[in-house]
């Protein structure tokens, strides 16, 4: 019962915590309520605890909000903004969050190729972040279970058009399983653990 050495995780095709950069946009109490394609509540919970999962295992973060500034919307979500404390949201009036340019700065800043992005809605402020990163060169990955749109089939279109330009589909115990990738690293296997039992992967009490 012996692992192969630990790859390059600078180099490795999969995702790592060396790798990768999250991108989180617009996760905010209009965009929450409009979402159909997933029940609210879920979608609440579940980006949560993928941001807290994100987060313990030291990726890069860059956080956005839409119209915070000029009063037409309200700031990030309260336990989004408990899990990124120290992290000063970076607003803008762009709906695609690739042509905002501190947003896209920050972004490069990371001097990450594999960005996972999470947004709402799935039809717009995923979708055109994506396709412009992945023109640019940009490995673009989606948690599928932790975003939402303004119906199923808005949502379904906008990543179907994601992916055929190349975008990864995932979902958070697929990324966490990705980030761990061997029991036998102690010093974050909970991590991973807590993330699953916060979404029901692994059952509650057994």
């Amino acid at each position: 019962m012996s692992s192969y050495p630990m790859r390059d995780p600078k180099t490795d095709h999969l995702l790592t915590p060396q790798n990768a950069a999250f991108v989180l946009i617009d996760y905010q109490p209009i965009q929450v309520s409009s979402i159909e394609s997933m029940n609210k509540t879920r979608l609440v919970s579940n980006i949560t605890v993928l941001s807290k999962m994100v987060k313990a295992y030291g990726l890069p973060i860059v956080v956005s909000t839409v119209n915070v500034e000029t009063g037409l919307n309200k700031p990030m979500l309260r336990p989004l903004r408990e899990v990124f404390g120290g992290i000063e949201p970076l607003d803008r009036t762009t709906i695609n969050a690739w042509e905002d340019k501190e947003v896209r700065e920050a972004i490069v800043a990371t001097g990450r190729k594999k960005l996972i992005i999470c947004a709402l809605w799935t039809e717009a402020c995923l979708t055109y972040p994506a396709l412009d990163a992945i023109k640019e060169g940009y490995e673009v990955y989606t948690i599928v279970d932790a975003i939402g749109g303004t119906s199923v089939l808005a949502h379904e279109m906008a990543l179907r058009r994601i992916e055929q330009a190349g975008a990864k589909l995932c979902s958070i115990g697929q990324l966490g399983c990705e980030l761990q990738r061997d029991w036998n690293r102690p010093e974050t296997a909970q991590i991973m653990v807590d993330a699953f039992l916060a979404t029901g992967i692994f059952p509650q009490g057994e």
